[in-house]
């Protein structure tokens, strides 16, 4: 199989979360088809929204391909609703971006990812990680995109390991205002009227 570098650095992130006591659920896109190519009801879209809602933040790591994300990260954003009924399943969450390159380092990757966030009403811990030349960054073994090879000891990894701790951080003191970063004015405007409303035609019956 073909190395996954933006794979093997999202279970080198993964590690870390884990040593500091976070429960870390990894989404593999493989099975995830184009976006609108299928019904929402297909077994990859549902976990992928099922994850998104379960979790409390998202890491996204992603590899630059011609100076950008490339499509099937994008993918697996598109699929992911910004509401559902009452439902957010991004609204509020903490985000860590991460992006790998086959050359030089690089930050398009990482900023367009913050723009995505954005729209996702995420908010994104200010740290972020682009790793240069990533083929020369892991183990040899196990890099066959098993997940196995780890990223080697060096700057690049520490600079890993201070963003996961400042994900840490954001999320823990952000988690429980989920609903308080969802209380809007103008939902409650039109919530008032739709009831003001209501409560008119029950009284005129």
């Amino acid at each position: 199989a073909k190395t996954s570098y933006s794979k093997l650095t999202a279970f080198e992130a993964a590690r870390i979360l884990h040593r500091l006591g976070c429960d870390v659920r990894i989404f593999n896109p493989e099975q995830l088809p184009i976006r609108d190519s299928v019904p929402q009801e297909h077994p990859a879209v549902q976990e992928l929204r099922a994850l998104s809602l379960w979790s409390d933040g998202h890491v996204w790591c992603a590899p630059e391909q011609h100076g950008n994300l490339t499509a099937v990260f994008k993918n697996q954003i598109d699929w992911i609703p910004l509401s559902t009924g009452s439902v957010r399943p991004t609204q509020g969450r903490s985000l860590s971006v991460i992006q790998v390159n086959g050359g030089s380092q690089s930050f398009n990757t990482v900023n367009s990812l913050r723009v995505l966030g954005r729209w996702m009403r995420m908010f994104t811990i200010p740290n972020q990680s682009s790793i240069p030349m990533a083929y020369t960054q892991f183990e040899h073994q196990g890099g066959d995109g098993s997940g196995a090879a780890r990223l080697l000891p060096s700057g690049n990894r520490d600079r890993l390991v201070d963003c996961m701790e400042e994900f840490v951080k954001y999320t823990i003191i952000m988690r429980d205002h989920f609903a308080l970063f969802g209380d809007r004015y103008s939902e409650r405007k039109e919530s008032a009227a739709r009831a003001t409303q209501a409560f008119a035609a029950s009284a005129l019956q």
